[in-house]
């Protein structure tokens, strides 16, 4: 990695900074950026591949890169965490930054940001405010933006005629002691087709519980009504947005300790991951930074992902 001592991005003594993907366009980032607008979730999409392919040049608010008091800026919209970044050495300087910069790649920082649910705020200094990445769309980056729907997210209560389907679940279910309980939502992802999320709450997630569970899984599919797209998610995952969503709206509809105190693992459901999302679904980060947001109080980091 390497990074600057100014806005001069005068190079530290931390090698080359990372390149993004060989053969990436390092002007892909910025076009993409122009392209996004309210609604239009094809651009949006577009920017998070760009992002995942390139790098960023991070806005130290202390410290230099590598350095053990090194803190990233930080700014705060409707509620939420964001960490600013510009898009080229050219945005640096128009940025009027004069504190250290570092040159990170795209899915480096997004990989670091996410566990801590802070948001990457892209060229806040821009006319408009930029453009704010939630930590959720980070995390799709770090994990691979095809792995992970693409939202905004739209979620609710299935509305499905798949009763062979959910029987033979909860029927395999209750033969599978690892199992604690199965909760459901539809999930209707920004890009791409509407699907059915079975969330999986399960004692232990040794191999050998895993290779049953997606056995189980398979037999039921095979009763469930034709077309239908059906994915799990495993409720212990605290930053999956689906997760998150069944454990606060959707009620388990089979539930080994039915009728018993609570007694599981998770900690209280966190904000959710998107502004907005007080309703099923978000709205990514378009609206403009609050003025003079160089000058914004500066919340305490996490911890600066030294490398």
């Amino acid at each position: 990695m390497s990074a600057g001592t100014g806005a001069g991005g005068v190079p530290g003594p931390w090698g080359q900074a990372p390149a993004g993907r060989p053969g990436a366009d390092p002007g892909a980032l910025e076009r993409a950026l122009r392209d996004v607008a309210p609604e239009r979730y094809d651009a949006y999409e577009r920017l998070l591949h760009a992002l995942a392919d390139g790098q960023v040049w991070m806005l130290l608010w202390h410290g230099t890169p590598g350095s053990p008091d090194a803190q990233y800026g930080n700014m705060e919209i409707s509620g939420h965490g964001y960490a600013p970044a510009v898009t080229s050495s050219e945005q640096l300087t128009a940025s009027g930054w004069a504190r250290a910069h570092e040159v990170i790649s795209g899915r480096e920082i997004a990989a670091s940001l996410y566990r801590t649910r802070w948001g990457l705020w892209l060229n806040p200094h821009a006319p408009g405010g930029g453009v704010g990445v939630p930590w959720a769309d980070l995390r799709r980056i770090a994990a691979g933006l095809d792995r992970l729907p693409a939202g905004p997210l739209k979620l609710s209560e299935p509305q499905l005629n798949a009763q062979p389907f959910f029987a033979l679940l909860e029927r395999q279910a209750g033969e599978l002691r690892a199992v604690r309980a199965l909760r459901r939502a539809w999930v209707q992802p920004a890009v791409g087709e509407p699907y059915l999320a079975i969330g999986l709450d399960l004692y232990e997630s040794s191999p050998p519980v895993v290779e049953a569970v997606r056995a189980l899984m398979q037999r039921a599919i095979a009763v469930a009504p034709e077309g239908l797209a059906v994915s799990t998610v495993a409720m212990s995952d605290e930053y999956d947005p689906v997760a998150l969503w069944m454990r606060a709206n959707a009620r388990p509809f089979f539930d080994r300790e039915a009728g018993r105190p609570p007694t599981g693992p998770y900690p209280p459901v966190p904000p959710p991951p998107y502004p907005g999302q007080s309703t099923p679904g978000y709205a990514y980060g378009t609206q403009p930074p609050a003025q003079g947001w160089q000058q914004q109080p500066q919340r305490p980091w996490p911890g600066y992902p030294g490398r």
